[in-house]
């Protein structure tokens, strides 16, 4: 069982990350599915991937149901929580990068049911096929098919478009950053799409001297000056904003002294900057 747990955790962890949204249930997950593999017989496990991926999703689907309850419950937009992704390329990190959704997907994912959650993570991120898929989840593979369809309508993702995201480069987080700093407002409002749209995630636990970055209960179109005021450093407690790998992209820490208190995510369209995810709920930033 060691040489399983140390041959499948990495995916599986990945996996139930993108079907909660938190580290902190997937850990979980993955724990109580290798327990309970303890006690399985050798024969069930003759094809241990298929099996534990199997675990893991009817472990997270169980799960779903309490977690869209306390979500409705949740004060301001919920999302998901940020993971940071070591740059050392191990096996490990290899298979966590290769396989991660990026962060605005993972948000989108939220405007899912559970089954189409499944297939989606399943078909996109880890590359199941459609038969692959009915067996594991004990579904027609039309009706996989299906699911499939209504969750890429959902998501505004058409048939013939790819999942992938637009990379957000190093090169332009960082001229980002350098413009923010000079105050070089022009230069950074015209990084900016003009339907730019922030989404902020405090869990109701801090608050913000920014208006844009609010505890607000829902988000749509911001003015690009209130996008800038919103990310620009202003001097308040001696922050210090550093480029770091989380998710397998590129993305932004914010820091005041030793404590982190910010996470930013980026989301690009032809090039210029479409929308800001900012997670400030600190027990959301625990593994960033």
């Amino acid at each position: 069982m060691e040489e399983l747990y140390d041959q499948y955790r990495a995916p599986l962890f990945t996996l139930a990350y993108q079907l909660t949204g938190s580290a902190a249930d997937a850990e979980d997950a993955v724990q109580d599915v290798f327990f309970k593999a303890c006690y399985v017989h050798p024969e069930r496990l003759a094809e241990p991937k298929a099996y534990l991926c199997k675990m893991v999703t009817n472990h997270c689907l169980n799960l779903q149901k309490s977690a869209r309850k306390k979500r409705e419950m949740y004060v301001g937009p919920w999302l998901p929580e940020p993971i940071r992704t070591p740059e050392a390329d191990t096996l490990e990190t290899t298979v966590v990068r290769r396989d991660l959704l990026s962060y605005a997907m993972l948000v989108l994912l939220e405007r899912l049911t559970p089954s189409e959650r499944v297939v989606f993570v399943l078909r996109e991120a880890l590359g199941f096929d459609y038969p692959e898929i009915a067996e594991l989840l004990g579904k027609q593979e039309a009706n996989c098919r299906k699911l499939m369809s209504r969750a890429r309508s959902k998501m505004g993702i058409s048939e013939e478009e790819p999942v992938a995201a637009e990379a957000v480069e190093l090169e332009w987080v960082s001229r980002f950053l350098t413009s923010l700093e000079q105050g070089n407002v022009d230069h950074v409002l015209s990084l900016l799409t003009e339907d730019v749209m922030l989404f902020s995630d405090g869990g109701g636990k801090v608050t913000s001297r920014h208006a844009s970055d609010t505890n607000a209960r829902s988000s749509g179109p911001i003015p690009s000056v209130a996008a800038f005021e919103g990310v620009k450093p202003y001097d308040q407690g001696n922050l210090h904003f550093e480029v770091a790998p989380l998710n397998g992209e590129t993305g932004i820490v914010v820091r005041s002294g030793d404590e982190t208190v910010k996470a930013i995510f980026m989301q690009l369209r032809h090039g210029k900057l479409a929308r800001i995810y900012f997670v400030r709920n600190p027990d959301k930033l625990t593994r960033v």
